[in-house]
């Protein structure tokens, strides 16, 4: 029912018209043939990795922060950065002289490594090549990347503990203020103490982000403004009565307590803040069949964890004893709660637990039955499809200028192929005549002739390197002046794309775009190709 087309920013994916609501919501969560087509723009489309066929999805769930809730970089990475340098300060003993720093938000990516031993910030290809390193703000040389990542036999893991993977949103401002502690202690050695060594940072400045969510102090802020820091979304709620009028079940597993879940759901659902014309409620929690909150991911998804599951009291937000989620009898109270047996009652909040727990909550029968939509390629998507089988959709909000700027540059990229081509054509011919020379019985002008040719063809090679370099290197900035493209290192997939392409069933730019398809469509991925397959595509 959808196709992709091929021409256009916004001629892709064509979908029927969705047509009445049952409830008078202002978004319809039905679609009909008879509502006519209309075109998804590339930028708010789901790109499929394997088959998925939502029929055969009973349950739908969410995490929330950055999934859910957009946070605003600019103030929200900001306000992170800002307190993470306080701790540093006042509660770590680092120099005053870091107060005056400032956080350039723009600056950090998705899917880069931290070495914390050697204070390199890298990017590499889906092969663990390095492509791009920088010591601190300092790009390395080619040779440099070389000496230190391209000579061992055994290709590094580059995993913990002595690397840290920058896979989430909320690990930017940590990683940029990584980057200028190593510059700072490269500049200043006498400022920093001689057994403090680049690990040693990371370690101080991850105890100073933890700091910062132990006291509170960063969601306390939000709290008070929600509107300064989340992104406002109307679509939330009918993009989630649209699920549930299609006879599936919704779920929220989130690692926020529920005391700062209530605030930025009710935000995101009803506009409402702490300190609005409208205190918050519970209202939003009729969208949902379960809440766990505390989940603790990873380690929720594994369902030999011992974690007790706990009921919350909604208004004091006291924790009360459950059995796998039944309900207990208190003591001095016989008559334990009627527990969740259907979509008539409440929504029930939990904190901790496991993922079997929530298999019983839901009476999910098989894992494949869920899907689940998270940000965080390691806490929400690979432990839930690697350990489980749930199916998955990664919500990237990086693809959308991603993808903009891949329409833009298409000319420019057809233009580096065949600049490849062409640099390839002449190193082939100058190969050719060099071996003619060294093994064919040439005479003296035959031979003449073709070291004039040689000279000049690697004259000519020389410069179609020197320009396709250029035009690479404007490519790449184009994307991020710095890290270039955020799928790509040069012509391979990034870390980051491999990941993507490994452990996430689907994957777009917002959770909403999900509200743009049938809640029963069946989603087929696009052609594999191997590369032999790409030279006899045309261009």
């Amino acid at each position: 029912m959808e196709e992709q087309r091929a021409s256009g920013l916004t001629d892709s994916v064509v979908q029927f018209q969705n047509v009445g609501s049952r409830d008078g919501c202002e978004a319809p969560h039905k679609w009909s043939s008879n509502g006519g087509g209309k075109k998804i723009d590339v930028r708010n489309q789901i790109f499929c990795n394997r088959s998925l066929n939502m029929k055969n999805i009973i349950a739908v769930g969410f995490d929330m922060d950055y999934t859910l809730a957009q946070y605003k970089s600019e103030t929200f990475e900001s306000l992170a950065y800002e307190g993470t340098v306080r701790k540093l300060v006042y509660d770590l003993g680092y120099p005053r002289e870091l107060l005056e720093w400032t956080f350039d938000w723009n600056y950090m990516v998705r899917g880069l490594v931290l070495d914390k031993k050697k204070g390199n910030i890298l990017k590499m290809d889906r092969h663990k090549y390095v492509k791009v390193a920088y010591h601190g703000f300092k790009e390395l040389s080619k040779q440099e990347k070389v000496d230190v990542y391209g000579t061992s036999l055994v290709r590094d893991s580059f995993d913990e503990p002595d690397y840290a993977l920058i896979d989430t949103l909320f690990s930017l401002a940590e990683a940029y203020l990584f980057a200028q502690l190593v510059d700072f202690k490269d500049n200043n050695p006498d400022k920093i103490p001689k057994d403090v060594d680049y690990a040693r940072m990371y370690k101080d400045v991850r105890s100073a982000v933890d700091m910062c969510h132990r006291d509170g102090t960063l969601k306390q802020m939000v709290a008070k403004n929600p509107n300064k820091y989340i992104n406002e979304d109307a679509t939330i709620v009918p993009l989630i009565k649209m699920i549930r009028d299609s006879g599936r079940s919704t779920f929220l597993v989130t690692n926020s307590l529920w005391d700062y879940t209530n605030i930025v759901m009710n935000f995101l659902c009803g506009g409402r803040t702490v300190h609005g014309p409208d205190t918050c409620n519970f209202d939003w929690l009729q969208y949902f069949d379960v809440v766990i909150t505390g989940s603790a991911k990873p380690g929720f998804f594994h369902e030999e964890s011992r974690a007790n599951l706990f009921e919350v009291e909604l208004k004091s937000g006291m924790l009360i004893n459950t059995d796998n989620g039944t309900p207990m009898a208190q003591i001095g109270d016989p008559s334990p709660k009627i527990p969740l047996k259907s979509k008539d009652k409440a929504c029930q909040v939990f904190q901790g637990g496991n993922v079997g727990h929530l298999h019983n909550l839901l009476s999910i029968e098989s894992s494949s039955q869920v899907l689940y939509v998270g940000d965080h390629i390691y806490g929400d998507i690979l432990r839930s499809k690697k350990v489980l089988g749930w199916r998955t959709m990664l919500v990237v909000p990086e693809l959308e200028k991603e993808v903009e700027f891949l329409w833009e540059l298409r000319n420019a990229r057809k233009e580096l192929i065949l600049m490849r081509n062409e640099r390839d054509s002449v190193e082939d011919m100058i190969h050719h005549l060099s071996w003619s020379l060294q093994f064919e019985d040439i005479n003296e002008k035959d031979k003449q002739e073709m070291l004039s040719t040689v000279k000049d063809l690697v004259c000519k090679r020389d410069e179609v390197r020197l320009n396709l370099q250029e035009a690479q290197r404007e490519s790449h900035k184009k994307f991020h002046n710095v890290w270039g493209q955020l799928m790509k290192t040069g012509y391979q997939s990034s870390r980051f794309a491999h990941q993507v392409e490994r452990f996430a069933c689907l994957y777009t730019s917002q959770v909403s775009n999900l509200r743009l398809y049938s809640p029963d469509k069946y989603y087929r991925p696009s052609e594999d190709f191997m590369s032999h397959e790409f030279h006899l595509l045309p261009l």
